[in-house]
């Protein structure tokens, strides 16, 4: 049996990407829930993959399910396609689609064909993680989950915007606009 692995590349970054194994007789669904779980997206969104060439130019449609949404030929479905159908050479390319508002692509490239099914591996599986992932729903800093101590402990929440109100006033002259008279103080 043989086992591909492809690499999985954000769109915008080459260097982050997932290598998953799998088998060629699995079908696509399998292949797009270890998309999502290798790189910690949840499965509520629509999906699909594109079978590409070299250029990354989008070709047949395998879509997760028939949506509402113009095709210029029917998409295959990935419950019914296994993965092996749709290799056509030694280094296919498939563009992967999530969620049709975010436009989340990711580049899929196959790039090993072994005759080995290890005993040891749950076929699909994420043998490669490289780079930092994105976040779903917001931008991924390096701070993480302690983004959220320092924002409490600084109280970042009150600037919000980002802007104070320094120079709003309409009475600035052009000159000093934003200077304000200094002002004594008793300490």
């Amino acid at each position: 049996m043989a086992i591909l692995k492809f690499r999985i590349y954000l769109e915008e970054d080459d260097a982050v990407y997932r290598d998953i194994v799998i088998r060629h007789t699995q079908h696509f669904q399998e292949l797009h829930f270890a998309i999502l779980k290798a790189y910690e997206f949840d499965s509520k969104h629509k999906a699909t993959f594109y079978r590409s060439n070299d250029n990354w130019q989008r070709g047949r449609e395998i879509s997760f399910e028939r949506y509402d949404k113009p095709y210029v030929a029917e998409p295959l479905l990935m419950s019914e396609v296994t993965i092996g159908s749709e290799i056509r050479d030694t280094n296919q390319k498939f563009i992967y689609e999530y969620d049709f508002e975010k436009h989340w692509i990711f580049l899929v490239e196959l790039i090993n064909v072994s005759k080995e099914e290890s005993s040891k591996i749950t076929y699909p599986a994420i043998t490669r993680v490289e780079g930092i992932g994105p976040q779903q729903y917001g931008t991924k800093s390096l701070l993480g989950d302690k983004f959220a101590d320092v924002e409490e402990k600084y109280d970042l929440a009150d600037a919000a915007e980002g802007f104070g109100t320094e120079g709003d006033s309409e009475n600035d002259s052009e000159e000093g606009l934003g200077e304000e008279p200094a002002q004594e103080e008793d300490f």
